[in-house]
Protein backbone atom coordinates (compact mmCIF):
# COMPACT_ATOMS: atom_id res chain seq x y z
CA UNK A 1 0.00 0.00 0.00
CA UNK A 2 2.40 2.58 0.76
CA UNK A 3 3.91 1.55 -2.72
CA UNK A 4 0.14 2.89 -4.06
CA UNK A 5 0.78 6.00 -2.34
CA UNK A 6 3.84 7.18 -3.35
CA UNK A 7 2.89 6.55 -6.82
CA UNK A 8 -0.12 8.64 -6.60
CA UNK A 9 1.84 11.39 -4.62
CA UNK A 10 4.47 11.34 -7.70
CA UNK A 11 1.88 11.35 -10.19
CA UNK A 12 -0.12 14.41 -8.18
CA UNK A 13 3.39 16.26 -8.40
CA UNK A 14 3.09 16.90 -11.98
CA UNK A 15 1.53 20.34 -12.36
CA UNK A 16 -2.45 20.17 -13.30
CA UNK A 17 -2.32 21.46 -17.02
CA UNK A 18 -5.13 23.02 -18.88
CA UNK A 19 -6.46 23.16 -22.37
CA UNK A 20 -8.09 25.98 -23.36
CA UNK A 21 -9.08 24.94 -26.78
CA UNK A 22 -11.58 23.05 -24.92
CA UNK A 23 -12.08 24.82 -20.81
CA UNK A 24 -14.37 27.85 -21.21
CA UNK A 25 -12.03 30.62 -20.46
CA UNK A 26 -13.96 31.36 -17.11
CA UNK A 27 -12.97 28.32 -15.98
CA UNK A 28 -9.86 28.09 -17.54
CA UNK A 29 -8.64 31.21 -15.32
CA UNK A 30 -10.66 29.54 -11.80
CA UNK A 31 -8.75 26.36 -12.66
CA UNK A 32 -5.39 27.95 -13.17
CA UNK A 33 -5.60 29.99 -9.84
CA UNK A 34 -6.90 27.03 -8.05
CA UNK A 35 -3.94 25.58 -9.04
CA UNK A 36 -1.66 28.46 -8.06
CA UNK A 37 -3.12 28.22 -4.76
CA UNK A 38 -2.19 24.43 -4.57
CA UNK A 39 1.23 25.24 -5.80
CA UNK A 40 1.39 27.84 -3.09
CA UNK A 41 0.45 25.20 -0.28
CA UNK A 42 -3.53 26.68 -0.16
CA UNK A 43 -5.21 23.60 -0.24
CA UNK A 44 -8.03 24.28 1.34
CA UNK A 45 -8.79 27.86 -0.58
CA UNK A 46 -8.11 25.97 -3.66
CA UNK A 47 -10.68 23.35 -2.88
CA UNK A 48 -13.13 26.16 -2.07
CA UNK A 49 -12.76 28.08 -5.13
CA UNK A 50 -13.32 24.82 -7.15
CA UNK A 51 -15.87 23.14 -5.18
CA UNK A 52 -17.80 26.60 -5.69
CA UNK A 53 -17.65 25.97 -9.37
CA UNK A 54 -20.69 24.76 -11.06
CA UNK A 55 -19.77 25.01 -14.54
CA UNK A 56 -22.61 24.20 -17.42
CA UNK A 57 -20.33 22.72 -20.09
CA UNK A 58 -19.84 18.92 -19.50
CA UNK A 59 -16.07 18.70 -20.19
CA UNK A 60 -15.58 21.63 -17.65
CA UNK A 61 -17.36 19.80 -15.14
CA UNK A 62 -15.74 16.87 -15.53
CA UNK A 63 -12.01 18.74 -15.66
CA UNK A 64 -13.28 20.55 -12.70
CA UNK A 65 -13.99 17.16 -10.65
CA UNK A 66 -11.24 15.76 -11.87
CA UNK A 67 -8.47 18.82 -10.31
CA UNK A 68 -11.37 18.91 -7.29
CA UNK A 69 -10.39 14.60 -6.39
CA UNK A 70 -6.96 15.41 -6.63
CA UNK A 71 -6.80 18.01 -4.10
CA UNK A 72 -9.10 16.34 -1.51
CA UNK A 73 -6.58 13.06 -1.87
CA UNK A 74 -3.75 15.58 -1.32
CA UNK A 75 -5.99 16.63 1.80
CA UNK A 76 -6.22 12.96 3.02
CA UNK A 77 -10.01 12.66 2.25
CA UNK A 78 -10.66 10.07 0.32
CA UNK A 79 -13.96 9.52 0.04
CA UNK A 80 -14.95 13.06 -1.59
CA UNK A 81 -11.42 12.39 -3.89
CA UNK A 82 -13.12 9.05 -4.95
CA UNK A 83 -16.40 10.41 -5.76
CA UNK A 84 -15.07 13.69 -7.77
CA UNK A 85 -12.50 11.51 -9.79
CA UNK A 86 -15.54 8.41 -10.38
CA UNK A 87 -17.57 11.24 -11.86
CA UNK A 88 -14.49 12.44 -14.22
CA UNK A 89 -14.26 8.99 -15.25
CA UNK A 90 -17.48 8.41 -15.93
CA UNK A 91 -17.97 11.45 -17.92
CA UNK A 92 -15.74 9.80 -20.74
CA UNK A 93 -15.58 13.34 -21.72
CA UNK A 94 -11.46 13.53 -20.52
CA UNK A 95 -9.14 13.56 -23.23
CA UNK A 96 -7.11 10.46 -24.13
CA UNK A 97 -3.78 9.75 -22.02
CA UNK A 98 -5.66 12.52 -19.29
CA UNK A 99 -8.77 9.83 -18.72
CA UNK A 100 -6.44 6.56 -18.39
CA UNK A 101 -4.46 8.69 -15.86
CA UNK A 102 -6.99 9.94 -13.99
CA UNK A 103 -8.83 6.09 -14.14
CA UNK A 104 -5.36 4.91 -12.86
CA UNK A 105 -5.42 7.53 -9.85
CA UNK A 106 -9.14 6.39 -9.01
CA UNK A 107 -8.15 3.18 -8.55
CA UNK A 108 -4.92 3.31 -6.85
CA UNK A 109 -6.22 5.28 -4.54
CA UNK A 110 -9.34 2.63 -4.27
CA UNK A 111 -6.80 0.07 -3.15
CA UNK A 112 -4.76 2.39 -1.04
CA UNK A 113 -8.17 2.56 0.80
CA UNK A 114 -8.88 -1.14 0.80
CA UNK A 115 -11.89 -1.16 -1.71
CA UNK A 116 -10.30 -4.16 -4.00
CA UNK A 117 -13.71 -5.34 -5.45
CA UNK A 118 -14.07 -0.69 -6.47
CA UNK A 119 -10.78 -1.08 -8.07
CA UNK A 120 -10.57 -4.10 -10.34
CA UNK A 121 -12.91 -3.18 -12.77
CA UNK A 122 -10.95 0.47 -13.38
CA UNK A 123 -7.78 -1.90 -13.45
CA UNK A 124 -9.22 -4.20 -15.65
CA UNK A 125 -10.07 -1.38 -18.27
CA UNK A 126 -6.92 0.66 -17.84
CA UNK A 127 -5.37 -3.10 -18.84
CA UNK A 128 -6.99 -3.04 -22.45
CA UNK A 129 -4.86 0.00 -23.94
CA UNK A 130 -2.26 0.83 -21.80
CA UNK A 131 -0.53 3.80 -22.96
CA UNK A 132 3.73 3.63 -23.95
CA UNK A 133 4.52 6.42 -21.26
CA UNK A 134 2.48 3.78 -18.45
CA UNK A 135 4.18 1.02 -16.30
CA UNK A 136 2.10 -2.10 -17.57
CA UNK A 137 3.93 -4.18 -15.61
CA UNK A 138 2.96 -1.85 -12.41
CA UNK A 139 -0.59 -2.32 -13.39
CA UNK A 140 -0.56 -5.71 -13.17
CA UNK A 141 0.95 -6.22 -9.98
CA UNK A 142 -2.10 -4.08 -8.85
CA UNK A 143 -4.22 -6.25 -10.31
CA UNK A 144 -2.89 -9.10 -8.24
CA UNK A 145 -2.51 -6.97 -5.19
CA UNK A 146 -6.15 -6.32 -5.57
CA UNK A 147 -7.36 -10.08 -6.09
CA UNK A 148 -5.01 -11.12 -2.95
CA UNK A 149 -6.64 -9.29 -1.17
CA UNK A 150 -10.17 -10.63 -2.20
CA UNK A 151 -8.19 -14.50 -1.65
CA UNK A 152 -9.06 -15.20 -5.41
CA UNK A 153 -5.91 -17.06 -5.80
CA UNK A 154 -5.87 -18.07 -9.67
CA UNK A 155 -6.89 -14.86 -11.01
CA UNK A 156 -3.64 -13.81 -8.50
CA UNK A 157 -1.53 -15.81 -10.68
CA UNK A 158 -3.13 -15.22 -13.85
CA UNK A 159 -2.29 -11.52 -13.36
CA UNK A 160 0.96 -11.95 -11.88
CA UNK A 161 1.62 -14.36 -15.23
CA UNK A 162 0.45 -11.16 -17.17
CA UNK A 163 3.23 -9.00 -15.15
CA UNK A 164 5.83 -11.53 -15.74
CA UNK A 165 5.39 -10.73 -19.95
CA UNK A 166 6.35 -7.12 -19.07
CA UNK A 167 8.64 -7.45 -15.92
CA UNK A 168 11.46 -9.76 -16.56
CA UNK A 169 13.55 -9.38 -13.44
CA UNK A 170 12.36 -11.19 -10.29
CA UNK A 171 11.68 -9.00 -7.66
CA UNK A 172 10.75 -9.90 -3.58
CA UNK A 173 6.60 -8.33 -3.87
CA UNK A 174 5.38 -10.25 -6.75
CA UNK A 175 7.55 -13.34 -5.74
CA UNK A 176 6.07 -12.97 -2.44
CA UNK A 177 2.40 -12.74 -4.05
CA UNK A 178 2.89 -15.35 -5.84
CA UNK A 179 3.95 -17.53 -3.40
CA UNK A 180 0.97 -17.09 -0.88
CA UNK A 181 -1.45 -17.75 -4.00
CA UNK A 182 0.44 -20.96 -4.78
CA UNK A 183 0.51 -22.51 -0.98
CA UNK A 184 -3.43 -21.68 -0.97
CA UNK A 185 -4.06 -23.53 -4.29
CA UNK A 186 -1.77 -26.39 -2.84
CA UNK A 187 0.59 -26.27 -5.97
CA UNK A 188 3.51 -27.32 -3.99
CA UNK A 189 5.84 -27.85 -6.56
CA UNK A 190 5.49 -24.44 -8.52
CA UNK A 191 6.06 -22.97 -4.69
CA UNK A 192 9.36 -24.81 -4.66
CA UNK A 193 10.12 -22.69 -8.18
CA UNK A 194 9.11 -19.49 -6.34
CA UNK A 195 10.78 -20.19 -2.89
CA UNK A 196 13.86 -20.96 -4.73
CA UNK A 197 13.82 -17.50 -6.47
CA UNK A 198 12.68 -15.81 -3.28
CA UNK A 199 16.03 -17.10 -1.09
CA UNK A 200 18.37 -16.00 -4.31
CA UNK A 201 16.89 -12.87 -3.94
CA UNK A 202 16.74 -12.75 0.37
CA UNK A 203 19.16 -15.07 1.12
CA UNK A 204 19.05 -14.62 4.45
CA UNK A 205 15.66 -14.40 5.18
CA UNK A 206 14.81 -17.55 7.56
CA UNK A 207 11.47 -17.87 6.75
CA UNK A 208 11.81 -18.97 2.94
CA UNK A 209 14.44 -21.39 3.95
CA UNK A 210 11.85 -22.73 6.57
CA UNK A 211 9.11 -22.88 4.19
CA UNK A 212 11.31 -24.49 1.72
CA UNK A 213 12.00 -27.43 3.71
CA UNK A 214 8.62 -27.44 5.07
CA UNK A 215 7.20 -28.02 1.71
CA UNK A 216 9.65 -30.45 0.69
CA UNK A 217 9.08 -32.91 3.56
CA UNK A 218 5.18 -32.18 2.78
CA UNK A 219 5.59 -34.12 -0.45
CA UNK A 220 8.25 -36.79 0.75
CA UNK A 221 11.68 -34.86 -0.53
CA UNK A 222 13.21 -35.79 2.70
CA UNK A 223 16.39 -35.32 1.47
CA UNK A 224 16.19 -32.30 -0.35
CA UNK A 225 14.66 -30.44 2.87
CA UNK A 226 18.18 -32.04 4.56
CA UNK A 227 19.91 -30.64 1.84
CA UNK A 228 17.81 -27.17 2.31
CA UNK A 229 17.98 -27.12 6.18
CA UNK A 230 21.69 -27.99 6.18
CA UNK A 231 22.44 -25.19 3.67
CA UNK A 232 20.61 -22.36 5.01
CA UNK A 233 22.91 -23.26 8.65
CA UNK A 234 26.33 -23.59 6.95
CA UNK A 235 25.56 -19.64 5.19
CA UNK A 236 24.81 -18.54 8.70
CA UNK A 237 20.64 -18.47 8.30
CA UNK A 238 19.38 -18.16 11.99
CA UNK A 239 17.02 -21.07 12.52
CA UNK A 240 15.00 -22.04 15.21
CA UNK A 241 15.11 -24.62 17.73
CA UNK A 242 12.57 -26.54 16.07
CA UNK A 243 14.04 -26.25 12.43
CA UNK A 244 17.70 -27.42 14.14
CA UNK A 245 15.92 -30.39 15.66
CA UNK A 246 14.49 -31.64 12.12
CA UNK A 247 17.31 -31.19 10.93
CA UNK A 248 18.99 -34.22 13.32
CA UNK A 249 15.98 -36.19 12.49
CA UNK A 250 16.98 -35.87 8.73
CA UNK A 251 20.33 -36.17 9.02
CA UNK A 252 19.13 -39.35 11.41
CA UNK A 253 17.22 -41.02 8.65
CA UNK A 254 19.80 -40.43 6.29
CA UNK A 255 22.01 -43.11 7.85
CA UNK A 256 24.14 -40.43 9.50
CA UNK A 257 23.10 -40.15 12.76
CA UNK A 258 26.49 -38.54 14.38
CA UNK A 259 25.82 -35.53 13.14
CA UNK A 260 22.11 -35.72 14.49
CA UNK A 261 23.59 -36.23 17.78
CA UNK A 262 25.94 -33.43 17.43
CA UNK A 263 23.44 -31.13 16.27
CA UNK A 264 21.62 -31.41 19.41
CA UNK A 265 24.66 -29.96 21.25
CA UNK A 266 23.56 -26.32 19.58
CA UNK A 267 19.88 -26.62 20.94
CA UNK A 268 19.01 -23.97 23.81
CA UNK A 269 19.27 -25.68 27.35
CA UNK A 270 20.21 -29.13 25.55
CA UNK A 271 22.07 -29.79 28.58
CA UNK A 272 18.98 -29.14 30.94
CA UNK A 273 16.15 -30.71 29.22
CA UNK A 274 15.68 -34.73 29.87
CA UNK A 275 13.92 -35.00 26.40
CA UNK A 276 16.51 -33.67 24.16
CA UNK A 277 19.08 -35.13 26.24
CA UNK A 278 17.47 -38.46 25.48
CA UNK A 279 16.67 -37.95 21.73
CA UNK A 280 20.49 -37.13 21.73
CA UNK A 281 21.66 -39.96 23.22
CA UNK A 282 19.46 -42.40 20.52
CA UNK A 283 21.24 -41.03 18.10
CA UNK A 284 24.45 -41.45 19.20
CA UNK A 285 23.21 -45.18 19.96
CA UNK A 286 22.16 -44.98 16.35
CA UNK A 287 26.02 -43.91 15.61
CA UNK A 288 27.63 -47.00 17.87
CA UNK A 289 29.40 -44.41 19.60
CA UNK A 290 28.07 -46.44 23.05
CA UNK A 291 30.75 -44.34 25.80
CA UNK A 292 28.41 -40.81 24.31
CA UNK A 293 25.31 -42.44 24.19
CA UNK A 294 26.14 -43.68 28.16
CA UNK A 295 26.98 -40.26 28.88
CA UNK A 296 24.26 -38.65 27.80
CA UNK A 297 21.91 -41.15 29.00
CA UNK A 298 23.28 -40.66 32.78
CA UNK A 299 22.64 -36.78 31.88
CA UNK A 300 18.91 -37.70 30.80
CA UNK A 301 18.87 -40.17 33.89
CA UNK A 302 19.81 -37.02 36.94
CA UNK A 303 16.76 -35.02 35.31
CA UNK A 304 14.43 -37.86 34.82
CA UNK A 305 14.24 -40.81 36.34
CA UNK A 306 12.44 -42.64 33.75
CA UNK A 307 15.95 -42.89 31.68
CA UNK A 308 17.66 -44.77 34.22
CA UNK A 309 16.10 -47.83 32.21
CA UNK A 310 17.57 -47.27 28.85
CA UNK A 311 20.56 -46.78 30.85
CA UNK A 312 20.84 -49.64 32.75
CA UNK A 313 20.39 -51.41 29.29
CA UNK A 314 23.76 -49.80 27.98
CA UNK A 315 25.53 -50.15 30.41
CA UNK A 316 24.86 -53.60 30.60
CA UNK A 317 25.38 -54.41 26.97
CA UNK A 318 29.05 -52.71 27.15
CA UNK A 319 29.66 -55.05 30.42
CA UNK A 320 29.28 -52.11 33.36
CA UNK A 321 27.62 -55.04 35.39
CA UNK A 322 27.68 -53.06 38.75
CA UNK A 323 26.95 -49.50 37.31
CA UNK A 324 24.03 -51.23 35.15
CA UNK A 325 22.83 -53.01 38.23
CA UNK A 326 22.94 -49.72 40.52
CA UNK A 327 20.78 -47.81 37.47
CA UNK A 328 18.09 -51.42 37.86
CA UNK A 329 17.75 -50.33 41.43
CA UNK A 330 16.93 -46.92 41.09
CA UNK A 331 14.13 -48.37 38.07
CA UNK A 332 10.86 -47.72 39.47
CA UNK A 333 8.42 -48.67 36.52
CA UNK A 334 6.05 -51.23 37.55
CA UNK A 335 5.50 -52.41 34.09
CA UNK A 336 9.12 -53.27 33.67
CA UNK A 337 9.54 -55.39 36.80
CA UNK A 338 9.83 -58.77 35.60
CA UNK A 339 12.37 -57.43 32.58
CA UNK A 340 14.62 -55.88 35.21
CA UNK A 341 14.54 -58.42 36.99
CA UNK A 342 15.92 -60.77 33.85
CA UNK A 343 18.37 -57.82 33.61
CA UNK A 344 20.31 -58.12 36.70
CA UNK A 345 19.88 -61.83 36.16
CA UNK A 346 22.26 -61.10 33.06
CA UNK A 347 24.29 -58.59 34.76
CA UNK A 348 25.23 -61.03 38.02
CA UNK A 349 26.04 -64.11 35.51
CA UNK A 350 28.63 -61.72 33.84
CA UNK A 351 29.62 -61.65 37.17
CA UNK A 352 29.34 -65.59 37.80
CA UNK A 353 27.61 -64.48 40.84
CA UNK A 354 25.02 -67.40 40.25
CA UNK A 355 23.43 -67.27 43.74
CA UNK A 356 22.15 -63.97 42.78
CA UNK A 357 21.73 -64.41 39.81
CA UNK A 358 19.46 -67.39 40.52
CA UNK A 359 17.70 -65.51 43.15
CA UNK A 360 16.69 -62.90 40.26
CA UNK A 361 15.85 -65.13 37.65
CA UNK A 362 13.07 -66.88 40.68
CA UNK A 363 11.79 -63.30 41.46
CA UNK A 364 11.14 -62.58 37.49
CA UNK A 365 9.24 -65.90 36.95
CA UNK A 366 7.11 -65.01 39.92
CA UNK A 367 6.12 -61.48 38.71
CA UNK A 368 5.37 -62.52 35.04
CA UNK A 369 6.04 -66.28 34.31
CA UNK A 370 7.89 -66.74 30.92
CA UNK A 371 9.98 -68.84 28.78
CA UNK A 372 13.30 -66.49 29.64
CA UNK A 373 12.76 -66.53 32.98
CA UNK A 374 12.07 -70.43 32.98
CA UNK A 375 15.27 -71.01 30.85
CA UNK A 376 17.54 -68.99 33.33
CA UNK A 377 16.29 -71.04 36.16
CA UNK A 378 16.94 -74.72 34.81
CA UNK A 379 20.24 -73.26 33.60
CA UNK A 380 21.65 -71.25 36.67
CA UNK A 381 20.47 -74.92 38.67
CA UNK A 382 22.72 -76.74 36.49
CA UNK A 383 25.10 -74.39 36.86
CA UNK A 384 25.64 -74.47 40.68
CA UNK A 385 24.89 -78.30 40.55
CA UNK A 386 28.27 -78.66 38.14
CA UNK A 387 29.91 -76.11 40.82
CA UNK A 388 29.29 -78.99 43.74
Amino acid sequence: MKKVVIALALMLCVPVSTNAEELSQFTAGKVQRAHNLQQDEKLNDAIALLADLDPSRAYDKAFVKRMLGIFYWQKGNTDKAIDNLSYAVKSGLLNDEQAWVTQRMLADILLSNQQFKAALPHYYALSKQIPESQKADELWLRIAQSHYQLEEWQQVLSALNRYKSYQKKDETQPLTIRLGAQLQLKQWKASISTLNCLIVLEPNKTVWWQQLAGIQLRIGRSSDALETLALARHQGVTLSQQDLKTLAQLYAQAGIPERAAILFDELDASQHNPGLLSEQAMYWQMAKEWDKAISVWMLAAKLDSKHRWPLAQLLLQEGHYHKALAELDKVKRKDKKAVIELAKVRAYYKLEEFEKAIIHAKLANNIAPSAASKSWIKYLEQVRHMQK
